[in-house]
């Protein structure tokens, strides 16, 4: 066993990564021994992981951290780094590790406020952990001023300061960034591997991760959450039911609101453990008396933390509603893969019968405009439309196509 373990599909950029970590671990025992260090090291001080959603960008450099962080005596006798049981590898994995930093988006962008502890972190030296770890996970959403506190960091980076950014793709990182980073592009698991996976590590009878995996294309997440939760194989059900309900203007807007209502209450669900537990953990840390009452002058940290939660909780319904345009976006290609007698496996085979329907009673060139107005809505939800027109927008594209 070890952190590679859990990586679907990237066989190729595990290897790499697991010879960059044991450069890296010679490279730490040398500045504490006289053992001279690798003389040609494969390890650097920021690497930039890109690939499709689902690939696992985020766990791959997860699971890198975890084997930076490795105190495992088997290293001492010649064994990898990266056991994923020591107390290095299980708290940089579950992310409580003192030198792994994890930064994620809380709204849309990440803010310069957001990144300026982190920054000033990074040139310290590790705490308790062999190295100090920032763990950027969308790297693409930092604006400008947040995206040049991390150019200088990353362009001068402390001895041992690892930067670890994670993109959709190369291009969504700012040039001057990319080139400082030694890049990983992850590829889509097959639907294959991802079932297996389920099967293994989530013990999901065989049947349903096999439908898990095909209705989600390979995306690991999306595929674990369909096949273990219920209610999200409930909401994409419903959204597979919509393309035939668009008979008139009044039902696509119903069902245009349905879906960011949907949206809202799947965030809304997700948020609220997280806020909760936010919430009260900061209370004990500001020193809250019995009952809840706060002590003066902490008014202004609880409210930046409801700013927060809030932003993530926008962001969060965003994300759930795109979730919904992409499940109709391979409902879509199912269609037209149909239309065209093309061999490519279908995603949505539990809904056999309306792509069928949909593919007799309409043409290929009405299913490619019904795919663009799709585009179109996830376009306008990234410049800040309001939910709710961009969708009923597309609702009645879909109708008209």
């Amino acid at each position: 066993m070890s952190v590679w373990d859990d990586l679907v599909g990237q066989a190729r950029v595990s290897e790499q990564l697991d010879a960059a970590a044991r450069d890296a671990d010679a490279l730490v025992t040398a500045a504490a021994t006289d053992v001279p260090p690798p003389e040609a090291s494969k390890m650097t001080h920021a690497w930039l992981f890109t690939g499709p959603p689902g690939a696992g960008r985020n766990q791959t450099a997860r699971a890198f951290a975890a084997a930076l962080q490795c105190v495992s005596p088997d290293r001492a006798l010649g064994g990898a780094p990266g056991c994923g049981f020591c107390d290095g590898c299980h708290t940089a994995l579950v992310g409580t590790h003192a030198d792994v930093t994890t930064v994620a988006a809380v709204g849309t962008q990440i803010l310069a406020d957001d990144m300026r502890d982190t920054v000033r972190k990074s040139f310290t030296s590790p705490a308790n952990g062999r190295w100090q770890v920032i763990l950027v996970e969308d790297a693409e959403r930092l604006n400008e001023k947040s995206a040049n506190a991390v150019l200088k960091a990353v362009e001068e980076p402390a001895p041992r300061t690892v930067w670890l950014l994670c993109a959709p793709s190369i291009e969504d990182v700012l040039p001057t960034i990319r080139s400082r980073c030694r890049h990983l592009n992850l590829s889509t698991p097959s639907v294959d591997a991802v079932a297996d996976m389920l099967v293994r590590r989530e013990g999901i009878e065989p049947a349903v991760a096999a439908a898990a995996a095909r209705a989600t294309q390979g995306h690991v997440d999306r595929a674990r959450r369909l096949a273990t939760d219920p209610a999200a194989r409930e909401r994409r059900a419903a959204v597979l039911k919509l393309p035939l309900r668009l008979g008139e203007i009044g039902s696509c807007l119903k069902a245009a609101q349905e879906l960011v209502d949907a949206a809202a209450e799947d965030a809304k669900q997700l948020a609220e453990e997280i806020d909760v537990k936010e919430t009260d953990e900061l209370k004990a840390a500001l020193g809250a008396a019995q009952g809840g009452r706060m002590p003066r002058g902490t008014a202004g940290v609880m409210k930046d933390l409801e700013d927060k939660q809030k932003r993530r909780r926008t962001r969060t319904q965003r994300d759930s509603l795109d979730l919904a345009l992409t499940d109709l976006t391979a409902f879509y290609r199912d269609v037209l893969a149909l239309q065209l007698g093309s061999r490519v496996a279908l995603a949505n085979t539990d809904a056999e019968d309306a792509l069928e329907r949909l593919a007799r009673d309409s043409a290929p060139e009405s299913t490619l405009r019904r795919i663009e107005a799709i585009a179109a809505c996830r376009d306008a939800l990234d410049r800040n439309v309001a939910p709710l027109l961009a969708v009923e927008a597309m609702t009645m594209a879909l109708r008209a196509g």
